[in-house]
């Protein structure tokens, strides 16, 4: 167990420090390409002139008032396409028959672009927040309900058979057997299920919004104004980057305390 644990530390930093290789390497490129003038400052300026604009942008009124706009907008999206797919995927996942019946129709409509779809939103919800909540909410419905239901009915029927000739009541088979069984993939579909509604709440945003993360990124890119453009991508990026090492991390926790 100890030489197993060594391995796996090994591993872990390793991909770590090849992580970070990647991302000095990408940056010195980046930086080369801009100090060499090999491409238009338009398309991509050089760092220090979005550093200086990302200081500036966070110092600024409306940068925290975009991403108050856009935290609550994700929030509320991924608590509804939470409660929603775990609700739906729990009762579905149960039955092998509702299983084979829906689980194909939610993996199709899942496969459809619901990009397309998004002006019927704002046409129904309006430019506002009420218009993304609702988008990303959607989309992010999805992974949750296919995991839950992957979760769900996947669980092995000897178990269950085994538990229910013991005289076990369905609290306790929820409990001891449903709950462990399901519980990672669940959790991994929450994981994807945020992040494609982040995702779609930024995308909604760009498309069509007068406020939020998204909203201030197109905003710039049609002034042809760079480095506060570039300044809110790599905000973006970093967020990213960060929730998903966090939210893993606790995905791990999580798995191993159930």
């Amino acid at each position: 167990m100890l030489a197993q644990a060594k391995v796996e530390r090994r591993l872990t930093a390793l991909s770590h420090l090849i992580q970070l290789a990647v991302i000095v390497a990408a940056v010195g490129a980046w930086a080369f390409l801009t100090s060499a003038h090999a491409i238009n400052p338009l398309f991509l300026p050089a760092p220090l002139a979005v550093l200086k604009a990302l200081v500036h942008l966070v110092g600024s009124r409306g940068f925290w008032g975009a991403v108050g706009v856009t935290t609550f907008t994700t929030a509320v999206a991924y608590a509804i396409a939470a409660s929603a797919g775990i609700v739906l995927g729990f009762f579905i996942g149960r039955s092998p028959t509702l299983t084979a019946a829906y689980r194909p129709v939610l993996a199709g409509l899942f496969a459809i672009p619901l990009t397309l779809f998004f002006p019927l939103f704002v046409v129904m919800f309006g430019l506002g927040p009420a218009s993304k909540i609702a988008f990303g909410a959607l989309y992010g419905f999805f992974p949750i309900v296919l995991n839950t239901i992957a979760g769900f009915s996947g669980i092995d029927r000897l178990f269950l058979r085994s538990a229910q000739s013991q005289g076990a009541t369905r609290a306790q088979t929820l409990r001891h057997i449903f709950l462990p069984g399901a519980w990672p993939v669940v959790l991994a579909g929450l994981r994807i299920g945020f992040f494609i509604t982040f995702a779609s709440v930024l995308g909604g945003e760009t498309l069509s919004s007068a406020a939020g993360v998204g909203y201030s990124i197109a905003h710039e890119g049609d002034l042809l104004d760079s480095p506060p453009m570039f300044a809110w991508i790599a905000i973006v990026l970093t967020v990213t980057v960060l929730l998903n090492l966090a939210l893993t991390v606790l995905e791990k926790r999580a798995v191993r305390s159930s």
